[in-house]
């Protein structure tokens, strides 16, 4: 059963910690930014790619060239252990969890607080594919496939809906009952 509760964070308002500057650090790092391109994070590392360092040039990322070390903790929000090391990934975990952050460490669902997931993105509307850990490359399938459904001009239909939704002068539980009616004419009429 999958007990995990899906949210969305304004993550230009966290401050992330990525330990480990190699593919999967750059994976993470570019899946964050292509989400949420103002995103606030460091990459920690003794070796970092020259990917992770053109990333981190058109963001708001800062690069240390340093090994890990738990003060670099101070002030982050979130932390991903990506290293190919698992003692210092395990170390990040306890780390981080002595301090009440969240944490991932990559490829290890024991010892995360969260999963980044698949995200489907098209203009206002996103989607968070999980597979709890099970099968990352199913949520990159599924993702894939969502980003091939909804068309490019949904942002058009979100428009129209928060317009007319701006305009009704009903309690918000009419508000709630006259959109959810308008919404399911929406799926009603593309059966």
């Amino acid at each position: 059963m999958n007990t995990l509760y899906p949210i969305f964070l304004k993550t230009e308002q966290l401050n992330f910690l990525i330990v480990g500057g190699g593919n999967v650090a750059y994976e993470k790092l570019f899946f964050i930014l292509k989400s949420s391109p103002g995103t606030k994070a460091t990459v920690v590392a003794p070796m970092i790619r020259p990917e992770v360092r053109e990333l981190a040039k058109k963001h708001a990322v800062e690069l240390i060239d340093d090994i890990y070390n738990p003060s670099y903790l101070d002030g982050r929000h979130i932390v991903i252990a990506t290293t190919d090391q698992p003692e210092v990934n395990h170390q990040v975990y306890l780390d981080a969890r002595e301090r009440s952050l969240l944490v991932n460490v990559a490829d290890t669902p024991a010892l995360c607080d969260l999963y980044l997931g698949g995200i489907v993105t098209k203009g206002n509307l996103k989607i968070a594919i999980s597979t709890n850990g099970k099968s990352p490359t199913l949520a990159k399938r599924l993702r894939q496939l969502f980003e091939r459904i909804f068309p490019d001009d949904i942002d058009q239909l979100l428009a129209n809906l928060h317009r007319y939704r701006s305009t009704l002068k009903l309690s918000f539980e009419e508000k709630v009952d006259r959109m959810n009616a308008l919404t399911q004419e929406l799926i009603e009429n593309n059966d």
